[in-house]
């Protein structure tokens, strides 16, 4: 049994519109991945200020930054993580503000965030030996608040390692963007300079 002509229109009709819909999907996703490329600094930024600082209030009892460094002790406290985590993450954005085309290449944004990160990292790192060169105390609380501890210590860790990739992949696109640029105005310099002379040969020609 054959189809009709108006089931054929209609099923293509049906095809038609599904691929438009694919179409603009995969055009939005593609532009809501570019978008996410060129703003991780800034949601790496504001994912490390919020993380470390959540995972310390699930870690210790709710109280103020005031109680937490007046007992501040380096072998025991972990106020600093996240503190220095807000301090990374704030000094990074400011440069990265801050900068244009030529300084996210070539410029502060990637050595200040490299330097801020590793810094970070060896403080963080040398906390953690203290911090966890003593046994646990107890078996059921201390098991879990060591997890939640090494939670703590790998989510600063894993962000200021975060920063770096993304601040030399930031300045790598940036390098592109710069060459490109460099010789579309090299392309163009050396058409200002050859049309004249193409334009004399020409008229060299025509008199001939």
């Amino acid at each position: 049994m054959g189809f009709s002509k108006e089931e054929i229109s209609k099923s293509r009709r049906f095809w038609s519109s599904l691929w438009r819909g694919i179409k603009t999907v995969f055009v939005l996703f593609t532009m809501f991945v570019s978008f996410l490329l060129v703003s991780a600094p800034i949601f790496l930024a504001v994912a490390d200020a919020l993380l470390p600082s959540a995972l310390l209030h699930r870690l210790s009892a709710p109280a103020n930054l005031s109680s937490h460094l007046t007992n501040y002790d380096f072998r025991h406290s972990l106020i600093d993580i996240p503190l220095i985590s807000i301090v990374r993450s704030a000094v990074i954005l400011c440069v990265y503000g801050l900068c244009d085309g030529p300084k996210l290449s070539r410029g502060p944004y990637l050595m200040i965030t490299m330097i801020c990160s590793v810094s970070s990292l060896v403080y963080v790192s040398l906390k953690a030996a203290f911090v966890f060169g003593e046994p646990a105390n107890g078996d059921g609380g201390g098991s879990y608040f060591k997890a939640a501890e090494v939670a703590l210590f790998l989510c600063s860790s894993v962000l200021a390692i975060g920063h770096i990739v993304v601040a030399y992949r930031t300045s790598c696109r940036e390098r592109r963007k710069l060459l490109v640029f460099k010789i579309d105005i090299e392309a163009v310099s050396a058409c200002k300079n050859v049309y004249p002379r193409y334009q004399k040969i020409l008229q060299q020609e025509r008199l001939k």
